[in-house]
């Protein structure tokens, strides 16, 4: 049996979205979850700010791991799972999914053999084992190898790359209001529960003082505002069904004010104690998802809708998100949610966790 500290253990560093993480075969980490997160954590290097003695770029949207697995699911390809390393805390959370590190999983599900590349297009169906979510990926390879070179822009990223396509779905027991009311109220607040594909709690950034122009470094330097949204965070975790968040980065919550750059919505993500530099893919379907339903917090103050496509404004540019809303005859609303997204592979090798935390 290998050493991993003496051996290392495989991985593959990519940048999916505007996120950065850790992406490994399950075959080659441990399957007790316990041992494997105590290892993840030696390898990121948590807890420590700067994760100085690990791999981990000291921040929530580049302290992330994707395990992949081929899967045993009909009509479905790869099994991924998303673990989101703290950073100075010693915690590995499995409560969400991460819709950008989603943007790395075909091509590397390709360049580790789990699925064949197939001509000049290749389209991956990926299981998310967290939400219980299905999602398609199809993007460019070449000689049975993924395509990173290409013209695609998102905004938060620098440069081009090759572009790829993501669907993602909920399944037929997952309702996109996750109490079945498009607006709740916790701590004298009005809020939106909604859950496509990322659980969010939805407020009026007027509501707390916040007129939506801040910076990321503006708002998590106001204390006081975000022990407020703590608060409400803690209350509406056991609300959306994910029992105890306290130890969780589950819900994110999102400041909305009016649009200012022409886009449907503005908006500032805290996830949750950070404040994210842009939206994270499926943040921004559950925004766009909450815009389309009558009598949410974000459908009162939404500028012009045009078919599915809807641009979220964030503090660094403008996330295209693609819904589809539907309600079904009882009444309960479901969202499918497309995307365009890039990703890139940025080493691939061996990595030496630190010996012991």
């Amino acid at each position: 049996m290998t050493d991993p500290v003496r051996d290392g253990v495989r991985c593959m560093l990519m940048r999916g979205g505007t996120s950065k993480g850790a992406y490994f075969l399950a075959s080659d980490l441990p399957a007790d979850p316990a041992v494997r997160d105590d290892l993840l954590l030696r390898i990121m290097g948590s807890p420590d700010p700067r994760q100085i003695d690990g791999i981990g770029g000291a921040h929530p949207l580049t302290s992330k791991v994707a395990i992949v697995a081929r899967s045993a699911a009909s009509g479905i390809d790869v099994d991924y799972l998303f673990l989101q390393v703290g950073v100075d805390t010693a915690t590995v959370g499995d409560a969400q999914t991460c819709g950008n590190l989603l943007a790395g999983i075909g091509p590397f599900a390709v360049e580790r053999g789990l699925v064949a590349g197939t001509g000049s297009r290749t389209t991956v169906r990926i299981r998310l084992l967290n939400t219980g979510d299905a999602a398609t990926a199809v993007f460019a390879t070449d000689d049975g190898r993924p395509e990173y070179d290409g013209d695609a822009v998102i905004d938060g990223v620098p440069g081009t790359a090759s572009p790829i396509e993501l669907e993602v779905g909920g399944g037929p027991d997952k309702p996109l209001l996750p109490t079945g009311s498009p607006s709740d109220e916790i701590d004298g607040h009005v809020v939106t529960l909604i859950d496509n594909g990322m659980p969010v709690v939805l407020l009026r950034a007027d509501d707390f003082g916040v007129d939506g122009t801040e910076s990321p470094a503006q708002l998590e330097a106001d204390v006081e505002l975000g022990a407020r949204l703590e608060r409400i965070r803690l209350a509406a975790g056991p609300r959306m069904g994910l029992g105890d968040v306290s130890a969780q980065t589950v819900p994110k919550m999102i400041l909305l004010s009016p649009p200012r750059d022409g886009g449907a919505i503005s908006t500032r993500a805290f996830i949750p104690a950070r404040v994210h530099s842009s939206i994270g893919v499926l943040m921004a379907a559950s925004v766009a998802a909450a815009l389309r339903i009558p009598e949410t917090v974000a459908s009162g103050m939404a500028g012009p809708l045009d078919g599915e496509e809807t641009a979220i404004e964030h503090p660094t540019g403008t996330f295209p998100s693609r819904v589809r809303v539907t309600r079904d005859a009882d009444g309960t609303w479901r969202a499918t949610s497309f995307s365009l997204r890039t990703a890139r592979k940025l080493f691939d090798g061996t990595v030496f966790p630190r010996a012991r935390r």
